[in-house]
């Protein structure tokens, strides 16, 4: 039972944690604490995971992934206990945001694709999974992660809809499109067929 009664202050204050706790850049920080220089000079610039690994650091890689899941996951979490499901949602939704638009950065943040599924895992673990699994075996075949993300996304829904989670759609919709919008530039390149594998060190943006 939530902790506090719903009401559009709670929900407000729900949006601005989601926010606060998805804007915190542990791509930068883990590169800094590991001594790897600042993330965003390094290979695509953008402050996630795949860059990390870009830096042949693969715990540092690993920290970053489990980090910026964890903050949309805990987001979530904190929203359903204190709030309510609708603030879970709201909470995921912000997170998402904030690792997008971090106002630490300029709100020049990253792509939002470990947020995602930390969220998606908090809200509804079935469906995190699907999408989880729905990325690794994309990527075992492809091996190219600007992929693997945008095919996971664009079957979120879908599993939202088999696995009895039709509540989460019109969130769903909107965090595939804007990891869609994150991923035009790959996009791009994935029709010319110049994008980068995973392990490459080529540099992307």
């Amino acid at each position: 039972m939530p902790v506090i009664e719903s009401g559009l202050l709670a929900l407000i204050l729900t949006g601005v944690l989601g926010y606060l706790l998805g804007s915190i850049p542990f791509g930068i920080v883990i590169t800094r604490a590991f001594g790897l220089g600042d993330l965003r000079q390094i290979g695509s610039g953008n402050i996630g995971a795949t860059n990390v690994l870009r830096t042949g650091n693969k715990p540092a890689a690993l920290a970053t992934l489990l980090l910026d899941s964890g903050k949309g996951a805990i987001a979530v979490l904190i929203a359903r206990f204190a709030v309510g499901e609708d603030a879970a949602q709201l909470a995921a939704l912000t997170s998402f945001l904030g690792h997008l638009f971090p106002v630490w950065l300029g709100f020049r943040g990253g792509k939002g694709v470990a947020t995602f599924l930390g969220t998606l895992l908090a809200l509804a673990w079935p469906v995190g999974i699907a999408c989880c699994l729905t990325w690794l075996a994309t990527a075992a075949v492809s091996r190219i992660s600007s992929l693997s993300a945008l095919v996971a996304a664009a079957s979120s829904v879908l599993w939202m809809f088999l696995l009895g989670q039709g509540q989460m759609a019109l969130l769903g919709l909107l965090l595939t499109a804007m990891i869609f919008y994150r991923h035009s530039a790959n996009i791009s390149r994935l029709m010319a067929g110049t994008e980068p594998r995973i392990g490459a060190g080529k540099k992307a943006s």
